[in-house]
């Protein structure tokens, strides 16, 4: 990275994280939807300094764009409100301190993995994606399949989510 990629790298980590924190912080839906918008488009910025434009602008395009505006749909449609605290939450709470530092430790361990295999390069151009998504590499595709496991994934969570949360006219919830 040249001189002016560094700081603004940094900055665009600063701000992802902020509005992760948010995201993941705020009990309001629609405000953590718009933070999560926020997220998506720093990690944009990201990968365009890290020499990836098309995953940078698929970042912008499918995620901050389209999944961004199908979340809020179903946000709306749903008309969610304000989520209120319960006791659980502090029982909760100490789960999602072990799961913290349980990811943490994990991005030790990738950190220390990647430093050894710096040999290998990835090609981060439109063509080199596609080779890895869609072109097979010694006779199976490489990710073709996660990748259609987790479309088929967000569109059941999202049919469930509406499902479960859709009340009938007379005002009973559905079975």
């Amino acid at each position: 990275m040249s001189g002016l990629e560094v700081p603004v790298f940094y900055g665009l980590a600063v701000i992802a994280l902020l509005a992760s924190l948010v995201v993941v912080g705020q009990r309001h839906p629609v405000t953590s939807a718009f933070a999560l918008v926020v997220l998506m488009v720093a990690l944009a910025g990201i990968y365009g300094i890290l020499d990836s434009p098309f995953i940078a602008v698929l970042q912008v395009i499918v995620y901050a764009g389209a999944v961004m505006v199908l979340f809020l749909f179903v946000l709306m449609l749903l008309s969610v409100q304000r989520e209120e605290g319960s006791a659980r939450s502090r029982i909760l709470a100490s789960g999602v301190v072990a799961l913290a530092a349980a990811f943490v430790a994990e991005i030790g361990i990738a950190l220390v993995a990647m430093e050894r295999s710096a040999a290998d390069s990835f090609d981060a151009t439109t063509a080199g994606m596609a080779r890895r998504l869609f072109v097979r590499a010694g006779g199976a595709h490489d990710y073709v399949y996660a990748f259609l496991a987790t479309s088929v994934l967000i569109t059941a969570a999202l049919v469930g989510a509406v499902l479960l949360s859709k009340k009938d006219l007379d005002g009973e919830k559905p079975r």
